[in-house]
């Protein structure tokens, strides 16, 4: 098939994950990936409706990409973002946080709770410490790193940080899968194994259904028009704080060759 003749939706656009992630088979062949456990210790995934219950005016709605729980009730938020934000780690433990307080409208009894499990998938660099593409947080001691509870943990996948040489994990296919543009590309990684097998299957019927392939335009649409508007707003900001800078010294006195050296760089 020529190029121009084939589309395929992008896997990172939050509207086709979620498509894609309505496969039972694609659920558990992910998960296995990030939580790095066999497939076969995966039971059962029930994909739950992604928005979060909210029993307060007040309360901050949480909207997740995909919510799901496993055969052994652990609740799982796996969530896109392809826009910079500089407190995605506060919004995710925001997230998780509500997961487990949720929890209470059914027991109250602490010993009861679930784990609650975060999967964060970033189109943007994030975490300065390190490359490494999959980081796993949890919550423990500062001196001697004693685990305090694993009732929440968080996973960080920033897509950008894939290296180009294969490491040899199954979470290195899939990555290269949700990165994948091209033909080749999704060909390459359909190739790895059966369960990305089925998610570009998967992918590649929902690319072809006609309200689909407008509601995923819908979506791309609109995360152009706010990546644009970020964009802009930045831009006049920038300028307007400059232009605020200059008057400023101008009205401090700066002589005006300095501020023209100013205006000019």
């Amino acid at each position: 098939m020529p190029d121009q003749e084939y589309f395929m939706m992008s896997p990172k656009v939050d509207f086709a994950f979620k498509e894609i992630m309505h496969n039972d088979k694609v659920r558990k062949g992910f998960l296995s990936a990030v939580l790095n456990i066999p497939v076969d210790d995966i039971k059962k995934t029930v994909l739950k409706n992604a928005n979060l219950p909210k029993n307060h005016e007040d309360v901050k709605q949480g909207i997740l990409d995909v919510y799901l729980i496993m055969n052994d009730d652990t609740e799982i938020d796996i969530e896109i973002q392809l826009s910079y934000m500089a407190t995605w780690a506060e919004r995710s433990a925001f997230y998780v946080s509500k997961m487990l307080v949720d929890q209470t409208n059914i027991d109250k009894i602490y010993s009861n709770f679930k784990k609650c499990i975060g999967i964060n998938i970033l189109d943007f660099k994030y975490v300065k410490e390190t490359e490494r593409f999959h980081t796993i947080y949890h919550i423990r001691e500062d001196s001697e790193n004693i685990c305090y509870t694993d009732i929440m943990e968080w996973h960080l996948i920033e897509l950008p940080k894939l290296p180009t040489k294969e490491d040899g994990t199954v979470l290195y296919d899939w990555i290269r899968f949700l990165k994948a543009e091209k033909k080749e590309e999704f060909d390459m990684a359909a190739s790895t194994n059966e369960y990305i097998r089925e998610a570009v299957d998967t992918l590649e019927i929902i690319s072809q259904d006609e309200q689909k392939r407008l509601e995923y335009n819908a979506r791309q649409k609109a995360l152009w028009d706010y990546n644009t508007l970020m964009a802009e707003n930045y831009t006049k900001g920038r300028a307007d704080g400059i232009t605020d800078l200059l008057a400023q010294m101008a009205a401090d006195g700066v002589p005006e060759e300095i501020i023209r050296k100013y205006m000019q760089s």
